[in-house]
């Protein structure tokens, strides 16, 4: 790598060093003009092998250079971090995260104090809201955190879900092209940057709004059913949510703008081969529609028997945390389950589509039967992608690089370059030896501001659920 230096770099549209409010200096230890990370082994992002003894440059919030530490000096006056054993790895962009948890059956709770924390402290620097049920929590949470008076990672805000007749009580329900249009319209003046369908959307509707979100210059997924996913793609839709596990492409009984039922679509997706004509067809089609799939591995094995409890129960109040163990326990006596062949088959069509030059973003979901906890789910992202088939250079890309380049934030954030924002993550191990390290995250940078991993989750143990 060419050590490349620079004495000061901006990107457009990014502060170069965010304010730091006194709400969040207690999770900040490293706030200096100028840092140097040293011998550190570095993975870019883009989906290169691991580099060792590598230093990187931050300077006002930026990375001012990146290459061999023996190459690639430090300036004068800079505080020096040695990371030797230690792993740097890009700040992760995840594009399917929520700021509310299941609370109760059908009803959701509005967390994004904690979850913003969360995050962040598992190494989250960018996300998007993959649809909300409040309205203005994630819009006014990315201005707070913009403002610098919470810490969190930068949002890319979705709208409330748009949708036809549903059960969900959190749920609007369009009432034709018309009104889709104007729900658009409404929540982009508001401040939202991102739409997301969800699974009793009719054709026209969709059609409607994916029309009016891009006159906006806003782009728009979905977590469909009564529309298959070859017809989003033809309606136009940027990105399909839960990779193929929403599709009901398959269902042979499947009505127009009728969603057949989830376990009849989980049941063609299971018994789908990932290298016959049918799933390639699809394939193809959605690479030339330049549709982006996201994948949310962490959601679905709380559904999978025979899967690890998920990382991070101890942070819930103890009701939740007792509400997930339970169901977890119902879900491992649960032998006929569609999951134990649902879960490794998605894992395969995820790498087919990937392997065919489809464009994978992650997620983690925190949604389901509870059991997925922000932070802890996006390391845990990284894990389930290397055990599906990618490398890890592969698997940090997804979470990474390609992620950013979807929010069209590519230029700035998802991999380590000079000239790109100093969103970074320390990693006190080596995942490349031993994967079950991306876990040890010790300190977070987000434009160049040095976050404490262990004050942000003790700042929310054990109350995660009431905020």
């Amino acid at each position: 790598m060419v050590t490349v230096a620079i004495a000061a770099v901006s990107v457009t549209g990014y502060a170069q060093r965010p304010p730091v409010g006194n709400a969040i200096r207690q999770f900040v230890t490293v706030d200096q003009p100028v840092v140097a990370l040293t011998h550190a082994r570095v993975i870019d992002g883009t989906g290169a092998p691991a580099r060792s003894d590598q230093t990187v440059i931050l300077r006002d919030g930026l990375i001012a250079a990146a290459g061999p530490a023996a190459s690639t000096p430090v300036p004068g006056g800079a505080t020096v971090i040695d990371l030797t054993g230690k792993t740097l790895m890009p700040g992760m962009v995840m594009v399917h995260e929520h700021l509310y948890y299941p609370t109760g059956p059908g009803v959701y709770g509005q967390l994004g104090e904690s979850f913003v924390r969360l995050y962040l402290a598992g190494g989250v620097t960018t996300m998007r809201t993959g649809g909300n049920v409040n309205g203005f929590m994630d819009i006014n949470m990315k201005r707070q955190i913009e403002a610098g008076s919470k810490a969190g990672p930068a949002i890319d805000a979705t709208a409330p879900y748009l949708n036809g007749p549903n059960t969900f009580i959190q749920m609007r329900a369009l009432k034709g092209p018309d009104d889709a249009r104007r729900q658009v319209n409404y929540w982009a003046d508001e401040g939202a940057t991102s739409f997301k369908a969800y699974m009793q959307i009719t054709r026209a509707d969709l059609g409607a709004a994916i029309d009016e979100a891009h006159k906006r210059g806003i782009k728009v997924t979905g977590h469909l059913c009564s529309v298959t996913y070859a017809e989003a793609a033809d309606l136009g839709i940027d990105n399909l949510e839960h990779a193929f596990l929403a599709a009901t492409d398959f269902v042979p009984t499947k009505r127009p703008d009728a969603c057949p039922g989830q376990s009849q679509g989980q049941q063609t997706i299971a018994a789908l081969d990932e290298n016959g004509e049918p799933f390639k067809a699809l394939v193809r089609k959605l690479i030339a529609k330049k549709v982006t799939l996201t994948t949310t591995p962490t959601v679905f094995e709380t559904f999978t028997p025979g899967r690890p409890m998920p990382p991070g129960l101890d942070v819930l109040v103890t009701p939740l945390r007792e509400q997930f163990e339970q169901g977890y326990a119902r879900t491992a006596k649960n032998t006929q389950s569609i999951y134990a062949t649902l879960f490794p088959k998605a894992m395969k069509l995820d790498l087919a589509f990937a392997r065919a030059g489809g464009t994978l973003v992650a997620g983690t979901d925190p949604t389901g039967g509870g059991g997925v906890i922000p932070g802890f789910s996006n390391q845990r992202t990284i894990e389930l992608l290397v055990e599906a088939g990618f490398t890890l250079p592969e698997a940090v890309r997804i979470v990474t690089l390609n992620g950013a380049e979807y929010l069209g934030r590519g230029a700035a954030v998802g991999s380590i370059a000079a000239g790109k924002q100093a969103d970074l993550v320390v990693i006190a191990g080596d995942p490349t030896t031993a994967i079950g390290d991306v876990r040890k995250v010790e300190t977070v940078f987000k434009q160049g501001i040095g976050f404490d991993r262990a004050r942000l989750i003790a700042s929310v143990s054990g109350r995660v659920g009431i905020w």
